[in-house]
């Protein structure tokens, strides 16, 4: 049986690792070398880094901390964060990144998640959808969540692994940092749209919260987190433990 995933993720702004609520509100964390050192120890199954300010201020994605960051991990590691060319993709893997997700460069250009599959596979290549409710409708997300792309959020998903999108990271921008659990509803939505992993990322907030999500939706692959890890309220060991006593698989 597969082992479900945990996922710390570390949103990085000007060098260091911020977290607000609803994509808003960003206080700093700590160093991202730092935090990725200790969650590569401690049990974590794999790890993403998000420049999250990188789309919106026009920019590439500062590598010199990413560098220094992946020198640190020993596990998986997903890179994402301004990524709008294949040059982009090179670059973030010849720092030490394992996946790069895109996100706002595949919605400006849709033909770069093809272009990096062939070159790289499929399971080099992640998307990251923002997604958030917009009059009933799940709607796609640019920039950090700050542009309403007007896209119907699970038909661009689809459309993204059809084009060979290898994962899929589901970031729900209504229960970001809000700690009341996983979007479920959302979740499910994506699960039965596609057929490659998908991995839960919003609303954490307690273990009882991966233990439902894993319960509810067998179908997701991985609970990615931030806040509930970055402030020491909930540790990995403890989470994978309480997982494993709930019959949900993972790696000890």
């Amino acid at each position: 049986m597969i082992t479900k995933r945990i996922i710390p993720c570390l949103d990085v702004k000007d060098g260091r690792v911020v977290k607000g609520v609803n994509f808003e509100g960003l206080n700093d964390v700590s160093s991202p070398v730092t935090l990725a050192e200790y969650y590569s120890n401690c049990g974590a199954d794999e790890l993403v880094f998000y420049d999250i300010t990188a789309s919106s201020d026009g920019r590439k994605l500062f590598t010199d901390i990413l560098t220094e960051t992946a020198s640190k991990v020993f596990i998986p590691l997903t890179v994402g964060g301004g990524i709008n060319t294949i040059e982009d993709f090179d670059r973030v893997l010849k720092c030490g990144a394992d996946k790069v997700s895109v996100n706002s460069g595949a919605i400006r250009n849709p033909d770069l998640i093809p272009e990096a599959a062939k070159l790289y596979g499929d399971q080099c290549v992640v998307i990251s959808a923002d997604v958030k409710r917009v009059d009933g409708v799940f709607r796609v997300f640019a920039k950090g969540g700050r542009e309403n792309t007007g896209m119907e959020a699970i038909e661009w998903i689809k459309r993204c692994v059809g084009n060979g999108a290898g994962e899929v990271v589901l970031n729900s921008i209504d229960t970001d940092g809000v700690k009341n659990g996983f979007d479920l509803e959302m979740l499910d939505a994506v699960c039965n749209a596609v057929s490659v992993p998908v991995i839960a990322s919003g609303g954490a907030g307690c273990i009882d919260d991966f233990t439902k999500l894993f319960k509810t939706l067998p179908k997701v692959d991985a609970g990615l987190a931030a806040s509930i890890f970055h402030f020491g309220e909930v540790s990995i060991s403890d989470l994978k433990q309480e997982l494993k006593a709930n019959g949900i698989p993972v790696r000890i």
